[in-house]
């Protein structure tokens, strides 16, 4: 895992081919708006969230967010338990997301 800010977070999405945004935050956050083309996996299933994270394809870079960092590091940190190399959070969240969004 490593913890990347907004700049860096987004230069490196940008030129990454094989990136996917992981919004992990609630159903009621996530009405307030979005990341564009980011996928959503609420952190709080649980189990729920492990198992759909377990679907996902672990040759792929995973940029996840949440609402201000915290539970986005605890995502990154589950998915490497389970596998998955490269997830990079967002310092900040969606709190302090400067870019495009969609409602």
């Amino acid at each position: 895992m490593a913890d990347l800010t907004q700049n860096d977070w987004t230069k490196q999405l940008e030129q990454d081919p094989d990136a996917v945004i992981l919004d992990v935050r609630t159903a009621e956050e996530v009405e307030m708006g979005i990341i564009p083309k980011a996928m959503h996996i609420d952190i709080y299933q649980g189990q729920g969230f492990i198992d759909e994270v377990k679907n996902l394809d672990k040759s792929k870079n995973y940029y996840v967010y949440c609402k201000a960092g915290s539970r986005s590091a605890q995502a990154c940190a589950v998915m490497n338990q389970l596998g998955f190399e490269n997830a990079f959070n967002l310092i900040g969240g969606f709190t302090q997301w400067k870019g495009e969004v969609t409602i």
